[in-house]
């Protein structure tokens, strides 16, 4: 990472305010000559220049072009090395949020010496500086994005390097594991025994275990990250456009009596106790003609399959009348996914639930009138339910990517340890696998990384004030 280092002798500057007019907006100064370069801009009411105060310090002032004409009146805060979110020396200035003072601010910083900043290359210099660790920087960025409460929650806890630091025990567990397989070798020719290959086999399976554990949160974390993804689906005319209007309290999708309506997918977003359901309202499921219907009811099962949750919406009076094809059709393609059946317009007519069919009968269901809004807080209730974090949630969860990806290669190169252990491998053809294992935990902290090339892209994401 030497040539990510060399990053550090510039001095770097960004707005870390949101783009745009607005009553504030704050400029980020950051590198070794962040204090000198702010000082030939600023003049303080008290007369003290920025090198003469103590860290952590605020004080009001103005900035002023080089002829001594005021630009604007601005708060500076001071950050001292190594004390500051990028271990440097560091300078906020909060400005008047008017467009042409935060470009005229730049336009002065960048002519005192300072070089406008990369995205992300501010949490990229706390992580090489370690003040941060990998995952850790990833979070502050999660913390910008955060959409809902549970989201937050999440971004948090990997902020305050928990997360990191059961990764880290996790790869400190197969380094011993590693420590115990070399003895193995070293003394294979004597009769000395540091742990029998049985003890071996539990150690690397309890560890497996654990990983695997962890990449089964993967989907949990990610769906409160992103939005749990929730289709509505079912015949046409059930009233599932009616039922998007009705949790959405407001007219998002058009609603008619013509089956066949809704031809491509509708969506949009709500909030539920802190969690955000991403929903998608989709064609009608039937046989059709129609070619453009047809490309339709194959994006609605596209929805099935990539979905959290599905709502699957009937129109309670017609239960005898269901396509079987179709309804098994559907079934197939839910899979493990959790399924609500719906019965709809119950306002019209009592749902005759023993005319479902069997595949049916096993899963839970609501009857409703979406068009009156009955039975909707029922549901959402229900929703709230599905979308909880598993068991255990007070341990890690995982909702990057990245980690993910770097979970299911260490499960991988772990599994065949295990199998090499069984098979009575001899040590060394093991170690490799067991140091490729090692090498996947460590990514996730950013205590081993294989190239700059990685680290660019992660932070290449990151706003650039941040």
């Amino acid at each position: 990472m030497d040539s990510l280092r060399l990053v550090n002798q510039d001095t770097i500057c960004a707005i870390a305010t949101p783009a745009g007019e607005g009553g504030l907006a704050v400029l980020r100064v950051s590198g070794p000559e962040a204090i000198s370069i702010v000082d030939r801009l600023f003049r303080s009411v008290g007369g003290k220049q920025l090198h003469e105060w103590p860290a952590y310090r605020s004080g009001y002032g103005s900035v002023r072009y080089e002829g001594g004409e005021v630009l604007d009146d601005v708060v500076a805060t001071l950050f001292r090395s190594p004390h500051s979110f990028t271990g440097e020396d560091t300078v906020e200035l909060a400005c008047h949020g008017s467009l042409y003072i935060q470009e005229q601010l730049l336009r002065l910083l960048i002519g005192n010496g300072c070089r406008m900043a990369e995205p992300g290359e501010f949490s990229k210099r706390a992580f090489l500086n370690g003040r941060l660790d990998l995952s850790q920087a990833e979070a502050v960025a999660d913390i910008i994005s955060a959409r809902s409460a549970q989201a937050l929650r999440l971004a948090r806890k990997q902020a305050d390097g928990s997360y990191s630091a059961a990764f880290n025990a996790l790869a400190d567990k197969l380094i011993e594991l590693t420590a115990l397989l070399e003895l193995e070798l070293d003394f294979s020719e004597e009769d000395v025994e540091f742990a029998d290959r049985s003890t071996l086999i539990e150690l690397c399976s309890s560890t497996l275990q654990r990983i695997e554990q962890l990449i089964t949160t993967y989907s949990a974390g990610n769906a409160v990250k992103e939005g749990v993804a929730v289709a509505i689906v079912g015949p046409a005319n059930a009233g599932k456009s009616t039922l998007l209007n009705a949790l959405l309290g407001r007219d998002r999708a058009i609603v008619s009596d013509t089956a066949g309506t809704t031809r491509d997918t509708v969506e949009d977003s709500l909030r539920i106790g802190g969690i955000l359901f991403r929903l998608v309202d989709t064609a009608g499921i039937r046989s059709t003609e129609d070619k453009i219907e047809q490309i339709g009811i194959e994006r609605s099962f596209a929805a099935i399959s990539e979905a959290n949750i599905i709502l699957y919406v009937l129109d309670g009076r017609y239960l005898s009348q269901l396509d079987r094809e179709e309804t098994n059709r559907l079934c197939r393609a839910a899979g493990e996914t959790p399924v609500l059946l719906l019965l709809n317009k119950s306002d019209l007519a009592t749902p005759a639930e023993d005319l479902l069919p069997e595949e049916l009968r096993s899963m839970k269901r609501i009857c409703l009138a979406a068009k009156k809004g009955e039975g909707i807080e029922l549901l959402k209730q229900e929703l709230l339910q599905l979308a909880q974090l598993p068991e255990g949630s007070n341990d890690i969860i995982v909702s990057n990517t990245r980690h993910y990806q770097a979970l299911l290669n260490a499960a991988e190169a772990l599994r065949r340890v295990v199998q090499g252990l069984e098979d009575g491998i001899s040590s060394d053809f093991l170690s490799p696998d067991l140091r490729a294992c090692i090498d996947s935990i460590e990514e996730i902290s950013g205590r081993r990384i294989g190239s700059d090339t990685v680290l660019h892209h992660i932070f290449s994401h990151f706003c650039i004030g941040k």
